[in-house]
């Protein structure tokens, strides 16, 4: 089957519940614990951002499209957070680093900016977190991928479910089926409630081209469906496995 391939996502939006009694107050975001996640925390990130990309010479490509949503910036503060806290209360060391100029790279948007080091805080905190073994994916799983695959037009129509199951049941989905078992459990254990505006939302670990997730962390009401997230350009003018481990940011 010749289609793009997936590619692990760089700019990070996180699933978060909203927890029984969640506390709501003018202004905040999200709580993570006793840590508050401003809207004017929110707001200052985004302008930043957009003065950044401004700055950017004009021939720089699709420049307008590089701001991210608002509520990926909510959602990786909050990730940022959960996962500094799991790393202290557990012990865990970061194995690998991820710079604020591998995002840029990755995602077009200044180095310098604080979301791209919020982005390369989260990734370096969750190479510390334990892997998990590899999961084989159920036939829900296999039809979520598929069906998010044949809407981002990268299984062509003429393919078999069958045969696009066989091609994406491959090691990086495994990998990501378990990394998403991880984060859900590690989420699960902290008092995280959002401002009902950014739910629901979804945590994508890998998407196809043109922001359709392919395994996300959905952690909002249950069937709840997965919002705005930003995916990387993957490499044109080639014919890869759909499934690319080397994809993934810091590799």
């Amino acid at each position: 089957m010749r289609a793009r391939r997936l590619v692990a996502v760089a700019s990070v939006a996180v699933g978060l519940v909203a927890l029984s009694g969640c506390r709501t107050e003018p202004g905040v975001a999200a709580y993570v614990g006793d840590t508050r996640v401003t809207e004017d925390r929110v707001t200052s990130i985004l302008d930043e951002v957009r003065d950044g990309l401004a700055s950017q010479p004009a021939t720089a490509p699709q420049a307008d499209a590089l701001l991210p949503a608002r509520d990926q910036v909510v959602a990786t503060l909050v990730l940022s957070d959960v996962c500094r806290e799991l790393a202290a209360d557990k012990g865990y060391q970061p194995q690998g680093q991820v710079t604020p100029e591998q995002v840029a790279q990755q995602t077009g948007l200044p180095a310098d900016a604080t979301y791209a080091k919020k982005v390369a805080e989260f990734y370096t905190c969750m190479s510390g977190l334990p892997a998990g073994e590899p999961a084989a994916p159920t036939a829900e799983d296999l039809a979520t991928v598929i069906a998010a695959g044949r809407a981002a037009g990268a299984i062509p129509p003429d393919v078999k479910d069958a045969d696009a199951a066989s091609q994406l049941d491959g090691q990086q989905l495994r990998s990501a089926l378990a990394t998403r078992k991880v984060l859900a459990d590690a989420i699960g254990g902290y008092d995280v409630s959002v401002n009902p505006r950014y739910r629901p939302l979804a945590f994508p670990l890998l998407s196809f081209k043109g922001d359709v997730p392919a395994v996300a962390v959905p952690l909002g009401e249950p069937g709840s469906s997965v919002t705005d997230v930003s995916t990387p350009e993957p490499e044109t003018g080639e014919s890869v496995p759909v499934i690319d481990p080397s994809a993934a940011p810091g590799a």
